[in-house]
């Protein structure tokens, strides 16, 4: 809890059992909850996680979108902290960052890995698929960001209902903050955080994802 405001961390797991308990070995004392979504895990990711004092809820429709719409519904903060199972983002920063949204009066935060990415994630294809990413979006919906496709935010759970999030993919990320920055209600900032190398093997499929990615932003 950060000034009487709950805090719930939610974690989208596709066979994660390596990296969410590195993830959740250190996880903050200011959360009050951590969600873990079992998106069709088949290894040991949700008995890891329910060991380690994490709340698992099971979603069978398959895609990050749809994990992540099921651990918002399941969280109960008042505000939610979003990260992959893989222990790339730092749950070191969720205090600070819980505190510049309090104090700011802020609604939602976006987070940027650019300034101190993993050498894994500085790769020629990741940077430059970020960066088409980056100006399509905003060429198509005016909204400039350093990290379109960050998967780290903090934001008010009172928000989701101005949100019309229609992703079960990849391209929540990159919807979620088009949402947000685009609605004149919402005060919203991005703001720089650091990003490790990951824990366990990657998932990401970078042209299919990259052009689907690139797909929905039109088809929005």
């Amino acid at each position: 809890m950060y000034k009487d405001h709950t805090i719930s961390v939610v974690i989208p797991c596709y066979n994660e059992e390596e990296g969410i308990r590195v993830t959740l070995a250190d996880m903050p004392s200011v959360v009050d909850e951590v969600i873990v979504v079992d998106n069709n895990c088949t290894d040991r990711t949700a008995e890891v996680a329910t060991s380690m004092g994490a709340k698992v809820v099971a979603e069978p429709k398959p895609g990050y979108g749809a994990a992540y719409k099921a651990g918002f519904g399941a969280a109960s903060g008042d505000i939610i902290v979003t990260m992959d199972g893989d222990a790339t983002y730092p749950r070191g920063f969720i205090p600070l960052l819980a505190e510049v949204l309090v104090d700011e009066k802020l609604d939602f935060i976006s987070c940027d890995r650019t300034g101190h990415k993993a050498e894994e994630a500085n790769s020629f294809l990741r940077v430059l698929g970020n960066l088409i990413l980056n100006v399509a979006m905003f060429a198509l919906y005016f909204v400039w960001l350093k990290d379109s496709q960050s998967g780290m935010w903090v934001f008010r759970r009172s928000i989701l209902p101005k949100l019309n999030l229609t992703s079960d993919g990849m391209a929540l990320s990159e919807e979620l903050k088009i949402e947000a920055f685009r609605n004149k209600e919402l005060k919203c900032r991005e703001l720089p955080i650091y990003y490790r190398e990951r824990v366990g093997e990657s998932k990401l499929n970078l042209w299919q994802d990259g052009f689907g990615n690139l797909v929905f932003l039109f088809r929005k």
